[in-house]
């Protein structure tokens, strides 16, 4: 079927320049790809209410490098514990799987730093929704 209605439609105009890969700020594709390493370093232990927020986000061109801090929310003591893990191990497996991811995207090196704070029932406040970019 799309064969057949294909060459009766005609190509649209450009909205984006073609090096211009999507319309999302570059803060919260980097939180997207932080929170994407949770969900898979966690798995079913932590729920899907998990939010990141990008607090700062500084580019120093001399040094070829940017500085991200990162608050990861979740609702329970029990998950910050998890994200935390022994000793911060896993806190620190999880930074350095998302720097790299970060670096490659960014093109640059990346000094990522992360947090994790428990907000009981984010995902209920419709403040933290819109706080945290979820409208």
């Amino acid at each position: 079927m799309l064969a057949e209605i294909e060459p009766f439609l005609s190509e649209g105009p450009r909205y984006f320049p073609d090096d211009m890969i999507t319309d999302l700020p570059e803060r919260f594709i980097v939180a997207e790809m932080i929170r994407e390493k949770v969900m898979r370093r966690t798995r079913e232990e932590i729920p899907y209410g998990v939010a990141v927020q990008v607090e700062t986000f500084t580019e120093k061109p001399e040094k070829n490098l940017v500085v991200i801090q990162a608050m990861i929310h979740v609702e329970r003591d029990s998950h910050k514990r998890i994200l935390v893990g022994k000793g911060g191990r896993m806190i620190r497996d999880l930074g350095r799987d998302a720097r790299k991811e970060i670096e490659r995207f960014l093109g640059t090196r990346v000094f990522l730093e992360l947090f994790v704070r428990v907000d009981q029932n984010w995902s209920q406040s419709e403040r933290m929704l819109r706080e945290l970019g979820y409208e």
